[in-house]
């Protein structure tokens, strides 16, 4: 989190309850991987809260790369592809799925082409003030396209689902993003990955909203086909 290791070891703390009483909702393995985002933001803070710790000098330097490098592909690889497979994954309407599939398609591409970027291009954390601020050297023209991509993985999926309640994530970190970009403009990794993680406690709702949703009889499903 942009503020403390305090701040990010509690973010974390709290966020893996949250994916473990997520989890504990599910009634059916394609809804694993939507439940368990709580629980992965969890460690994406923890790993921030690390390197809180190694600014600090309470931790050695040398854990300074590598938490950085946790905290990045989260950000960067994990995300893009995690948020629109795993709508996808949940989503029961065929329709639906087709354009959930091509998001898909796109969160793994940017994916894949961030992941090249932070393995080959210098990336550093710097702390300014009381926030950390992310510098990565990546190549501009295409980061720019790729920004792009990015937001359509991972915003239009929950929007486009017709599962219940699921547009309310989607309406929330959309409003987080664009606070994010006017107050945070020169740490937009760190604080939106912040308020993504805190918005994450929506799924327990969609997840307990769905779990209330009385659900069809599959023999009786079977039978009406």
């Amino acid at each position: 989190m942009c503020f403390s290791a305090s701040a990010s070891f509690g973010a974390g703390i709290l966020l893996s309850a949250v994916g473990v009483a997520s989890l504990t909702k599910v009634h059916d393995k394609a809804e694993i991987l939507f439940a368990a985002i709580p629980l992965v933001f969890g460690v994406q803070q923890i790993s921030e809260g690390l390197l809180w710790l190694s600014f600090s000098g309470y931790l050695s330097l040398s854990l300074q790369a590598p938490a950085t490098f946790i905290f990045l592909f989260f950000a960067q690889s994990v995300w893009p592809l995690m948020v629109p497979l795993s709508i996808l994954k949940f989503e029961k309407n065929i329709k639906r799925k087709k354009i959930e599939r091509v998001l898909t398609f796109i969160g793994a591409v940017v994916a894949v082409y961030l992941t090249y970027c932070l393995i080959n291009f210098h990336v550093q954390a710097t702390v300014v003030g009381q926030h950390i601020s992310y510098r990565q050297d990546y190549p501009v023209n295409l980061g720019r396209f790729g920004g792009i991509l990015y937001l359509l993985a991972t915003l239009l999926p929950p929007f486009i689902s017709g599962i219940k309640k699921m547009w309310a994530l989607g309406s929330a970190i959309l409003i987080s993003y664009f606070l994010t970009v006017i107050f945070y403009e020169e740490y937009v990794i760190s604080v939106w990955c912040f308020f993504a993680s805190v918005i994450s406690l929506v799924v327990l709702f969609i997840m307990y909203t769905v779990e209330k949703t009385p659900r069809p009889n599959l023999q009786e499903a079977r039978l009406s086909i």
